[in-house]
């Protein structure tokens, strides 16, 4: 098993714990460089470390090097043990609140002794923020509403974490001769944005067979409990993992059952109810009591005369009678597009050059790509001035000549001001193949003024798609404050598209959002906001939550072949539209 993962995560948990000790912030960035060009390497880290080549590794000098050859040498570093003696590492859950930043973080854990979110809540509420310096009334509210929010929400694994886990336990289990059948359940069957359990179920009449097998896996750390059917483990990224073992005849009810939704469930009995009939993890048993279907999902749907519901739409949002009509929808695959809309290279904050991503994308099978490297006011983003952008043009001219018929479009992702206005002139603007718009700052916008601002901007004849537009971040930012509703009116009106981030992170428009843009005839665009070659995989999870709003091919741009795509963008900017 790769360690790539494991390491990435050691160097950005030092890197937060330098943040809270007010380190140069040149020093913490290293770090995060670091871990994510580990987090992006295609080679195996132990493999390279091997080689005695962990400094040729982007952003890896020699001091990092070293560290990471004594980590995955003795699987303990005495840096970090070092660090986490002098600041308590539950610091870091401070950074997780809006407002609190690694300075204010380290006078809270220095001057108060704050190390985590409840402290930091009742420091609120008992009035002792203000008492700091850059703390005023105002900030103090704002961080005791947003702490609050946050002890009410238990934190959860995001699905791009999550399932790649899962994914290498069902793939090592199914090897197990045991083993008759495996598959995740619960949340992450249905593919939701983020993860409470990582539950997998395995049909086998030898369990303990199955149960011996997954304590034994390569990837454990520790073994948390040993059943004859329910064992759990921790994998070494200290991620639990529990397992079902069911009999085979059982295995499609119990699917059913473990996959939920809880409200899908619920729902379902109650169908079955009003026949007479019962449903449980044990099987469909009719009026006599005699089971008459359990050993697949697919034979409990033919005796209920539904069609088989896929896991992303078991949320209980009218899937059941959609399936008892026939009419559900035919959803999107990853198979079914044709390019990536939202690509950033090294001209910018990307990790890769822009050659190596159309290599990546061409590799994937894929016929175009745009390069959308930021707009100049993101600086932290190395965002390209207009004479960049046109030496960016020039080299892929000369890059579509020499991998015809493959397209490179030069985009941008232009940042929205606060005011609306967008981060390139008009003219420049109409240079562009695409241009995505996003907001990049001032998130705390009343909602009337953050909505009038991005309604303005996709008002813009030049804007093709909304970029991310809730800016959230997953178990780290909380949406802005917007009207969602109005934006996607503003949206059709404009015939200005959606985007679907792919980014694990983000996952934004949410799926319920995607649904609803769907039924206003906006189209949506599944993108993989890749900042490197390893990222354009992000794409799989764009794909997902729009699986879960119940979209089809029809309703993603990048599902249309590169004629079609062209003819939409030049469709697009000259039809005529209330702007």
């Amino acid at each position: 098993m790769r360690r790539n993962e494991e390491v990435a995560a050691l160097l950005e948990q030092i890197a937060e714990l330098l943040m809270l000790k007010n380190e140069n912030p040149y020093r913490i960035r290293a770090y995060t460089i670091a871990a994510q060009n580990i987090r992006d390497l295609d080679a195996d880290i132990e493999e390279i470390a091997r080689q005695g080549k962990l400094d040729e590794i982007p952003g890896v000098g020699k001091a990092i090097a070293a560290k990471i050859e004594e980590y995955l040498r003795t699987g303990k570093l005495e840096y970090y043990e070092q660090l986490k003696r002098e600041v308590p590492i539950q610091a870091v859950d401070l950074l997780e609140v809006p407002g609190i930043g690694p300075s204010r973080a380290h006078l809270l854990y220095e001057k108060l002794g704050i190390t985590t979110i409840q402290q930091l809540l009742e420091a609120a509420q008992n009035h002792k923020l203000c008492t700091l310096p850059g703390f005023g009334e105002k900030l103090e509210q704002r961080i005791a509403r947003e702490a609050a929010r946050l002890m009410q929400r238990t934190k959860r694994l995001l699905l791009g974490v999550a399932l790649p886990v899962a994914e290498t336990v069902v793939t090592l289990l199914r090897e197990v001769p045991a083993v008759r059948a495996i598959d995740p359940a619960g949340s992450l069957r249905r593919i939701k944005e983020t993860i409470g359990d990582i539950d997998i179920l395995v049909a086998s009449d030898r369990p303990q067979e199955v149960v011996d097998a997954f304590t034994r896996l390569p990837i454990v750390k520790e073994v948390l409990a040993v059943g004859p059917t329910r064992p759990s483990i921790l994998t070494r990224e200290d991620l639990q993992v529990d397992l079902r073992v069911v009999h085979p005849d059982e295995y499609g009810s119990a699917l059913l059952y473990f996959t939920g939704s809880k409200e899908h469930n619920i729902a379902l009995r109650s169908l079955v109810q009003d026949r007479g009939w019962k449903l449980s993890e044990y099987g469909l048993f009719d009026e006599t009591g005699q089971r008459v279907a359990s050993r697949t999902e697919q034979e409990i749907c033919a005796c209920l005369g539904m069609d088989w519901i896929p896991p992303e739409l078991r949320e209980n949002r009218g899937e059941i009678q959609a399936a008892l009509e026939h009419r559900l929808p035919q959803l999107v695959e990853l198979s079914h597009i044709r390019g990536d809309l939202h690509v950033h290279t090294d001209w910018s904050d990307g990790h890769d050059t822009l050659e190596r991503m159309v290599q990546a994308a061409i590799a994937r099978g894929y016929e175009y790509i745009v390069i959308s490297d930021h707009s100049p006011s993101l600086t932290v983003a190395k965002g390209l001035a207009v004479e960049r952008l046109r030496e960016q043009r020039r080299l892929i001219d000369e890059l579509n000549e020499r991998y015809a018929p493959f397209r490179i479009l030069q985009g941008a992702e232009v940042n929205i001001h606060p005011d609306g206005s967008l981060d390139y002139p008009d003219d420049v603007l109409a240079e562009l193949d695409v241009v995505i718009v996003s907001v990049h700052s001032a998130f705390d916008l009343p909602e009337a003024r953050m909505t009038e601002r991005v309604i303005r901007a996709l008002s813009n004849p030049h804007v093709d798609l909304l970029g991310h537009p809730t800016g959230r971040l997953l178990n780290t930012r909380l949406p802005y404050e917007i009207d969602l509703d109005a934006v996607l009116d503003a949206a059709a009106e404009f015939g200005v598209a959606i985007e679907v981030n792919g980014q694990p992170d983000r996952l934004d428009l949410p799926d319920i959002w995607v649904q609803r843009a769907i039924q206003r005839g906006i189209l949506i665009a599944c993108t993989s906001d890749a900042h490197s070659t390893r990222q354009l995989d992000n794409m799989r999870w764009s794909v997902a939550t729009a699986r879960r709003g119940w979209a089809e091919a029809r309703h993603v741009l990048n599902t249309r072949p590169l004629a079609e795509l062209l003819q939409w963008l030049r469709q697009h900017r000259t039809a005529p539209h209330a702007r």
